[in-house]
């Protein structure tokens, strides 16, 4: 996130590099840094004669460096930008004669997602030398509901715990997903709001109370009422509720929960950093343990990995959603 905000930051004040190549298993960055170019680099009218977006699997490395040796119009710069670049990886090595000497007056982005150059390879190190190389990494889920908070705070906006654990929840590790979503969010609700739970039910449909939050919470109390009434909404909503999110959630809550055992320091702190979690949720952890002895927790997760087993369809025939999910309130209270 600072390495892009420092591209951004470069462009606006007129440092602007001949070449940048934006690769990387997180798409989010890539078409940010790209997005931005393509409306800042050029006026809207300086556009019309000196910006093209080709497309990799339309072009040739030839094609495009053909393009980016031409002189602008009327205007300090051209923009080539080449969107789905990965495409072009076979030939990519191509590129590294021009870019020991890229044009000057031209701006080149390649928009190059879910694949990397070899840092090993030549047209790597002559990038390097000549322009931008920024790799976008894809974040781990423990890190996304961190992200959540910086940007809406970058946004003027703040956020619970248990809100931004919801986003994490239903939109995964996409970051481009929850960036739409929050986009819903900035239209309906003032700046300085600290956005609940009850604006992601309210404005982005997730449910505050049926989700696997909320179930992983009554499991952590043995909750037997409440976690009843969350599994019955779940088979009653399976499309929007996979049994296969459900028992990895609870599988991962139960390893966690052998680690917190395996703790000496039990400070927040130190929980939070050792299980990934927030300091947010230790208190979760705190009583959890207190309910599953380590002996048991060893038992419920073999008996969750056989559940999983049976809900892939092994050692077991036809088994619904719903049987699925009382045999998991069986294995783990």
């Amino acid at each position: 996130m600072e390495e892009a905000k420092k591209i951004v930051g470069d462009i606006k004040n007129k440092k602007i590099a001949p070449i940048y190549f934006l690769m990387g298993e997180e798409p989010y960055y890539i078409d940010r840094i790209t997005d931005y170019i393509a409306k800042n680099v050029l006026t809207e009218e300086e556009q019309g004669f000196n910006q093209m977006t080709v497309y990799g699997k339309d072009t040739t490395v030839d094609e495009i460096v053909s393009n980016a040796k031409r002189f602008p119009m009327m205007a300090e710069y051209q923009v080539v930008i080449v969107k789905e670049a990965q495409h072009l990886s076979r030939t990519i090595e191509q590129l590294a004669e021009y870019a020991k000497n890229p044009q000057p007056t031209t701006v080149l982005v390649f928009n190059y997602k879910y694949k990397k150059l070899d840092k090993r390879k030549k047209v790597y190190k002559e990038i390097a030398k000549t322009g931008i190389i920024f790799e976008s990494k894809k974040l781990y889920e423990n890190q996304v509901a961190d992200w959540i908070r910086r940007v809406l705070s970058g946004k003027g906006y703040k956020i619970t715990p248990k809100a931004a654990a919801l986003l994490v929840e239903f939109l995964g590790t996409d970051l481009s997903k929850i960036s739409n979503e929050l986009e819903k969010l900035y239209l309906v609700l003032k700046k300085n709001t600290e956005i609940t739970a009850d604006n992601i039910e309210t404005h982005i449909g997730i449910s505050k109370d049926y989700n696997n939050f909320e179930l992983k919470k009554a499991v952590g109390e043995r909750n037997f009422e409440k976690a009843s009434r969350i599994v019955a909404y779940f088979a009653q909503n399976p499309k929007d509720n996979p049994f296969v999110v459900t028992i990895s959630l609870l599988n991962n809550f139960f390893i966690q929960l052998l680690q917190y055992h395996g703790l000496t320091d039990h400070s927040q702190r130190n929980v939070a950093s050792s299980l990934g979690v927030s300091p947010y949720f230790v208190k979760e952890y705190q009583t959890a343990a207190k309910n599953y002895p380590m002996k048991r927790i060893s038992g419920i997760i073999a008996g969750l990995r056989k559940l999983d087993l049976m809900g892939k369809g092994l050692g077991a025939q036809n088994l619904s959603q719903a049987d699925l999910l009382k045999e998991l309130l069986n294995t783990v209270f």
